[in-house]
C-alpha cells in the first residue's frame, strides 16, 4: 500500500484506533520523550502532540508495534513482506536457460521495473513553502534524556551520493541541533555516507546532503533498512509500497528527495573542516552513546508542505519503536540471507533486548557436522550482522521466541568444552563494552543437536538442581542468585565488585569449593541488577560483555571432561579491570520531568497513570552524568 502523505497516514492510524492526539501543551525538551517512554514500553498507541511550542504538530511511536509496523508498510503481516521477496528470487532464479527461460523472468523484470524511483519535473508539495531563512528552531526538535549534548532530529532520511559513480544513498544518522543553520552529521566510520564523505574529502569538493522528514512511512523505514551497498534503497520503499517513489530536485543542491516528505532539510558537508564535539546521545543500547567528533552539516535551506508532521522517535531501554522497526528487517531480509548466502537457514530472531545486533539466534536444517559453525562464520560476514556479539544456532524444531524452550534446548545440547566458538571482528561504534573502538570478540553456540563426530565421549555432564541458594550467599562478594534455570545449567549471581579481577578470582574458589558442580553456564552481574528480571538480564549482558576479553571456560572438578562457560557481564573500570575507555550510564529521566508528567496525566487523555520506568532502572544509574565516574 502507498501512503500518498504521513496525514495519509495519520488518518489510517485514526481508523484503526491506533493513535492518541494530545492537545494538552508538552514540551519537546524531555517531556515528550518521558510520555512516550511509558507509553511505548506498555505496548501503547502513536501519539501526535498538536501543542508544542511550535507550528508543526508532532508524531512519534507510528511504528512503535508489530500492527502499526504492518500499517506503515502496507501488509497483513511482516512475513508477508518476506514471501513475495522470496517468490521475486524464484522468479528470477529458477529458469531453465535459452530464450523461453529469459522470456519466463520478463514479468518479473518489469516488476523491478516499475518499484524505481522516478525523478519528476517541477516542485513536489515537500516544497510548498519555503523558509525565508532555514531555521531549525521552528521545528519541534526533542531533547530525549537528560544528559544527551542539545536536541536531536532522531528520524531523518539523510540522502547522499557517491561523487564517482553518482549512486544515491539513504542513511539514517541522528543530528544534533547546534544553532538554527548547524547540525552534526552522526554517520558511523561503517556506513556508506561516511565512505562518501571520504571520498568527497579525496577530491577536494564539498559534500551535498539533503535531509526528509516524513511523508510516506516506507521511505522512513526504508533509510533504516541494512541494504547492501549501491542499491537504492528507494527501490526497497518502492517494492514494499508496490509504487515506485516519486522525487523532485532540491532547490540549493543536487539531490533528489521524495516530493511528498513533510520537511526537507538542504545543506552541505566540507570535508576541509574541522569536525564538531557531538552528544552525549541517550542511544537504542540503553545507554548514552559518549560525546565524539562528528562532521558539520551546513543548512542552506528549508522546505515544507503546508500542512507538515514532524515525525520523531526516541531510543533507550527495550522495547523502544525502533524494536518494531528491528522486527521488520528481521523478517524481511531472511529471505535475502537464505538465498544468496546460507540456503540451510531456516528463521532468524534478533531479541529485542540484544538491542538489534547483540544477540542473534538463528534456526538452520542441519545435515553435516559442523554446520553451526559454518553459519556463524557466514553469519558474521554479512553486512550489518558484522556488529552482532552473541549468536547462537539451533536445529530443532522451535519457535526462536519461545525463549524458555530454547534455554532448554541450550541446557540439552552444548558442551561448553566443544560447542563454543570465541571469534573477533568489528563491532558497532556504539559497543561501550570494547576495550578498542569498534573492534571486539564474537561469541558463537553451536545449540544444534550433535551428530557422533562433533560430540565427545563424556561430554555434557547432567545438571545439579540441589544447589543450596545459602552456600553462594554465604560467600563474601555475591549479593543476590538466580538458581531457577539450574534444569538448564544455568546459573546467574549477582556481585558486588571489590577487587580486581574479581570475577575470575571468585569464580576460580566457587570450583575449589565445588559449590558449582553440574552448572555448565555462570553469568555475572552487577549487584544493581534484578537476577530474576531475564530480560533485563539479557539486555545489561549483552552490553556490558566483550566476549573475547568476558567469556572464558573453566575445568571443573568433577570430570576431566565437564568445563563450564563463564561470562563477566558486570560493568568495566579502569580500577577493578584494567579498562581504559570511558563507560556511559543507563538511560533515565530526570525527577523533575517525572513529577512534572506526573502532574499532567490526567489532561493527556492516555487513560491510568502510566509510572515512568526511569523509577525502575534508577539504581542502575550511577553518579557522573553521561558518563560513570572513576571510581579511583
Amino acid at each position: 500500500m502507498a501512503y500518498k502523505t504521513l496525514q495519509h497516514f495519520v488518518h489510517t492510524l485514526q481508523q484503526a484506533q491506533e493513535l492518541v492526539i494530545i492537545d494538552e501543551f508538552v514540551s519537546p525538551h524531555l517531556e515528550i520523550s518521558e510520555i512516550t517512554d511509558r507509553v511505548s514500553k506498555q505496548g501503547g498507541k502513536a501519539l501526535l502532540f498538536t501543542n508544542n511550542g511550535t507550528e508543526f504538530p508532532l508524531l512519534i511511536n507510528s511504528m512503535g508495534s508489530e500492527k502499526r509496523m504492518c500499517l506503515a508498510l502496507g501488509v497483513k503481516s511482516l512475513d508477508q513482506a518476506a514471501e513475495e521477496i522470496s517468490d521475486l528470487f524464484a522468479g528470477m532464479m529458477n529458469n531453465s536457460g535459452g530464450l523461453m527461460g529469459k522470456l519466463r523472468i520478463l514479468p518479473t523484470l518489469g516488476k523491478i521495473a516499475s518499484w524505481m524511483p522516478k525523478v519528476i519535473k517541477g516542485r513536489g508539495a515537500c516544497q510548498q513553502v519555503v523558509m525565508p531563512a532555514p531555521d531549525l528552531s521552528k521545528l519541534p526538535v526533542l531533547t530525549c534524556w537528560p544528559h544527551d549534548g542539545g536536541p536531536f532530529i532522531t528520524l531523518p532520511a539523510v540522502h547522499t551520493k557517491d561523487p564517482l559513480t553518482g549512486i544515491r544513498n539513504l542513511g539514517m544518522y541522528r543530528m544534533q541541533v547546534f544553532n538554527n543553520e548547524l547540525t552534526g552529521m552522526h554517520w558511523h566510520l561503517h556506513k556508506n555516507s561516511a565512505r562518501h564523505y571520504n571520498e568527497y574529502k579525496q577530491l577536494g569538493l564539498r559534500m551535498p546532503v539533503a535531509v526528509a522528514l516524513g511523508g510516506d512511512p516506507s521511505c522512513t523505514y526504508s533509510a533504516s533498512a541494512p541494504l547492501p551497498d549501491n542499491i537504492d534503497e528507494y527501490m526497497l520503499a518502492g517494492f514494499l509500497r508496490k509504487k515506485k517513489v516519486e522525487l523532485v530536485k532540491c532547490l540549493t543542491c543536487d539531490l533528489e528527495v521524495p516530493a511528498e516528505a513533510d520537511f526537507v532539510i538542504e545543506g552541505y558537508v566540507d570535508p576541509s573542516e574541522d569536525l564538531i564535539l557531538e552528544g552525549p546521545f541517550g542511544d537504542h543500547t540503553g545507554f548514552y552513546s559518549l560525546a565524539d567528533y562528528y562532521p558539520r552539516f551546513h543548512v542552506t535551506c528549508i522546505t515544507h508542505r503546508r500542512d507538515a508532521i514532524y515525525p520523531a522517535t526516541i531510543v533507550g531501554i527495550p522495547p523502544q519503536e525502533d524494536a518494531f522497526m528491528g522486527l521488520a528487517t528481521e523478517r524481511i531480509f531472511l529471505a535475502p540471507i537464505r538465498l544468496s548466502m546460507i540456503p540451510e537457514l531456516i528463521d532468524l530472531h534478533m531479541p529485542r533486548e540484544g538491542v538489534f545486533h547483540n544477540i542473534v539466534l538463528a534456526r538452520i536444517n542441519k545435515t553435516y557436522a559442523g554446520q553451526a559453525t559454518k553459519v556463524m562464520n557466514a553469519l558474521w560476514g554479512a553486512g550489518q550482522m558484522m556488529f552482532n556479539k552473541i549468536l547462537i544456532v539451533l536445529d530443532r524444531d522451535i519457535s526462536l521466541t519461545d525463549y524458555t524452550r530454547v534455554l532448554e534446548v541450550i541446557g540439552e545440547t552444548v558442551d561448553p568444552s566443544a560447542d563454543i566458538l570465541l571469534s573477533k571482528g568489528p563491532s558497532d561504534v556504539l559497543d561501550h563494552s570494547s576495550a578498542q573502538f569498534a573492534f571486539a570478540g564474537k561469541l558463537g553456540v553451536d545449540a544444534t543437536d550433535k551428530l557422533p563426530v562433533e560430540r565427545k565421549a563424556g561430554s555434557l555432564f547432567p545438571s545439579n538442581s540441589n544447589i543450596s541458594k545459602q552456600e553462594f550467599i554465604d560467600c563474601e562478594g555475591i549479593t543476590h542468585i538466580n538458581t531457577s534455570y539450574i534444569n538448564h545449567g544455568l546459573l546467574i549471581l549477582a556481585v558486588d565488585k571489590a577487587i580486581a579481577k574479581q570475577i575470575n578470582k571468585f569464580h576460580s574458589i566457587l570450583i575449589k569449593k565445588d559449590i558449582s558442580k553440574g552448572i555448565r553456564f555462570v553469568v555475572y552481574v552487577d549487584k544493581q541488577v534484578d537476577v530474576f528480571n531475564m530480560a533485563d538480564v539479557a539486555w545489561l549482558v549483552a552490553n556490558n560483555c566483550d566476549p573475547q576479553r568476558d567469556c572464558f571456560i573453566t575445568l571443573s572438578d568433577i570430570t576431566d571432561t565437564f568445563q563450564q562457560l563463564v561470562i563477566d557481564g558486570t560493568r568495566k573500570t579502569d580500577k577493578l579491570d584494567g579498562f581504559k575507555r570511558e563507560w556511559p550510564n543507563v538511560l533515565t529521566m530526570d525527577v523533575d520531568t517525572i513529577k512534572a508528567i506526573d502532574a499532567k496525566w490526567d489532561c493527556l487523555g492516555l487513560g491510568v497513570l502510566i509510572p515512568s520506568p526511569s523509577l525502575r532502572y534508577r539504581a542502575l544509574t550511577l553518579p557522573g552524568g553521561a558518563r560513570v565516574s572513576s571510581p579511583d
